[in-house]
């Protein structure tokens, strides 16, 4: 796969990028970790700018996270009441829990929003939640870009520093989201533990 990414970036410059970017927000399995920080190794070797780099992957995180806003609007609350009433029993959900995590997301969902856009993986699927509760789409836009330019710059620019050694911030970037999913995984569990305790009494 990363080869076929570096191509894809040699061959299109900025439009590339964008693409990639949009790609990998719309399938977070394609790291962007790799896509920043070669298109970062780019700008030392080739005619792109950094600015240009981060502007076009910027542009082409934002049409990823908006389509898949779109998509979380389409699985809104009234739509998982009707899950809920055919699996509720088997998935030991209540219409109740549909309705707190909603609320949650509309008293947290604008600081999650921007703390997930720099977390591996997360950053792309936080988009679904935000359109399910449908958050204010101007907000939502606003803290997508905010995140995605902070992860964007970081990468880019450590990519332009180490020029050629640019995998090593891969490596790097992969032991961090190993981390990263690590610590998640915890809460998860910790989470449906408490969840289970609940139920119980």
């Amino acid at each position: 796969m990363e080869n076929s990414l570096i191509n894809i970036m040699n061959e299109y410059g900025y439009m590339g990028i964008m693409f990639l970017l949009a790609l990998e927000n719309i399938f977070p399995p394609i790291p962007s970790e790799i896509i920043l920080t070669f298109a970062g190794f780019m700008t030392t070797s080739s005619e792109i700018s950094i600015m240009g780099v981060v502007l076009s992957a910027t542009a082409g995180s934002i049409i990823g996270a908006i389509i898949l806003y779109g998509i979380g609007l389409q699985l809104d609350v009234q739509r998982l009441e009707k899950v809920i009433d055919r699996w509720g029993n088997m998935l030991r959900l209540t219409k109740n829990d549909v309705h707190k995590a909603d609320a949650w997301f509309d008293k947290f969902g604008g600081w999650t929003v921007l703390f997930c856009r720099v977390i591996p993986l997360v950053r792309s699927l936080i988009s679904i939640p935000a359109g399910m509760s449908n958050m204010n789409f101007g907000v939502f836009l606003v803290l997508t870009t905010v995140g995605t330019l902070i992860w964007n710059i970081i990468l880019v620019n450590l990519g332009a520093s180490v020029g050629e050694s640019w995998d090593v911030i891969v490596e790097y970037m992969d032991i961090y989201s190993k981390v990263i999913y690590l610590i998640l995984l915890l809460i998860v569990i910790l989470a449906i533990s408490l969840y289970i305790n609940k139920r119980i009494r």
